[in-house]
């Protein structure tokens, strides 16, 4: 019934001639990054070197420490940034405003070098004084 199959090095038959199933090639086995590192870690492994975070309790607060003082050298540093930045605007909005009246005062006739009203006894020794060189 069953003709024989022509038997080639690639396919292999039992003694009543059917073919004996192979073996499947595992992708994963036979990929090259994965043959990499089973190689890498078995190196590390045979050195003693540790590959995973394992780390002792010590280890560990002292890297939260050391990050608790960069983040705080951080935001003493952009605390500081901002004082410095308002502080520069204050002084930036005054002296507008100065330039502001001193334009403003210069129009009228006088600048106004303490920016606040004059004193009216100031006012009259002066104009008193003026009254006494312009008579001589």
């Amino acid at each position: 019934m069953m003709r024989p199959i022509s038997t080639s090095q690639s396919v292999m038959t039992d003694a009543q001639g059917l073919i004996v199933p192979k073996k499947l090639a595992n992708p994963v086995l036979e990929s090259i990054d994965r043959q990499n590192l089973h190689r890498e870690m078995m190196f590390n492994q045979k050195i003693g070197k540790s590959v995973l975070n394992q780390k002792s309790e010590l280890q560990r607060a002292l890297e939260k420490q050391k990050e608790r003082q960069v983040l705080a050298a951080q935001n003493l540093a952009k605390q500081t940034e901002q004082t410095i930045a308002t502080e520069l605007g204050r002084v930036i909005m005054q002296r507008a405003q100065r330039l502001e009246q001193q334009k403003g005062g210069s129009g009228t006739g006088g600048t106004d070098p303490t920016g606040g009203s004059i004193n009216p006894e100031y006012l009259n020794a002066r104009a008193k004084l003026r009254a006494t060189v312009d008579t001589k």
